[in-house]
């Protein structure tokens, strides 16, 4: 179905955006195509784009073809939003946001069963089994549909009782004499201007043990800030160094396969959380000023 709506548009970059691809996914599949069938199917300019004997044909026949398969997802309803939904995201995000947006997706689409992998290992969906993945990253997949939800960055935090009991930190070089929980092998803390080196009592793979020992007094932790945002809210964590932070330039990315006719499921879910954060969560508000696709 690729090759049918370049030849109604005659044009690579119209195609791809009416399709919702990339221009350079769409061209790559175009050239597999002529190769399979051993025939050209275009005739490129550097202005334009015609079809060939071949193509006019292919053209026709796809058409029709494409009319069938519409009367067929007519007939068997394919519009019902049903199913499991395999979903990947780093574990900090899981936790913070996407158990929610999976609660409150499933008490609208209760027929929508969710698979989730919480994890910092990064997978091609189009190698593994998943529908859709959440992505901290600033180079989304090239070959993936991938839409920004927010930015962030990653300010020192620390409870009140900790800050009260120790030396004031004025700059980050304060921080070489204090407890810093880190996580393992990070040995240097980046701030806008230098990296800082750090140590502590201390160190862990797992962010949600280290912001619990935050909390609880027992050191200093650099993290992103959607992870800590309720804590900074309620004054259970204080943010110190706010003018050495750097500005937002970490993004949390959805992404999915370019597909021409994604399942039912997936249209909604991505609909409902572009939905999600641009309307409905309040942390986010805090943490995002800015919501543009890629």
């Amino acid at each position: 179905m690729l090759f049918v709506k370049l030849a109604e548009e005659l044009n690579f970059t119209k195609a791809a955006a009416s399709l919702g691809i990339s221009k350079g996914h769409l061209s790559e599949q175009i050239k597999k195509l002529e190769q399979q069938l051993k025939a050209p199917l275009l005739l490129r300019t550097t202005r334009n784009v015609k079809l060939t004997q071949y193509g006019m044909q292919l053209f026709a026949e796809g058409k029709n073809l494409r009319a069938k398969l519409y009367d067929i997802e007519r007939s068997l309803s394919h519009e019902r939003v049903e199913g499991k939904l395999r979903l990947t995201a780093p574990r900090m995000f899981a936790q913070t946001f996407l158990l929610d947006i999976c609660t409150k997706f499933n008490s609208q689409y209760p027929d929508v069963q969710f698979e989730i992998d919480a994890s910092y290992q990064t997978h091609d969906l189009n190698v593994k089994d998943f529908d859709l993945g959440f992505r901290a990253t600033l180079t989304p997949p090239e070959n993936m549909v991938a839409a920004k939800l927010f930015s962030y960055n990653h300010p020192v935090v620390a409870a009140p009782r900790y800050l009260s009991a120790h030396s004031p930190i004025s700059s980050p070089r304060d921080l070489m004499s204090h407890q810093c929980l880190t996580m393992n092998k990070s040995s240097a803390w980046q701030f806008s201007q230098h990296n800082v080196p750090v140590k502590g009592w201390l160190s862990s793979n797992d962010n949600t043990l280290l912001k619990h020992h935050a909390i609880q007094g027992h050191g200093l932790m650099k993290v992103a800030r959607y992870f800590i945002q309720q804590e900074l809210q309620t004054g259970a964590l204080q943010e110190v160094l706010p003018q050495f932070t750097s500005k937002p330039n970490n993004h949390i990315y959805l992404f999915y396969p370019q597909l021409v006719y994604p399942a039912p499921k997936t249209k909604a879910f991505v609909t409902f959380v572009k939905h999600y954060f641009d309307n409905e969560n309040p942390i986010k508000r805090q943490i995002r000023p800015d919501h543009s696709t890629s």
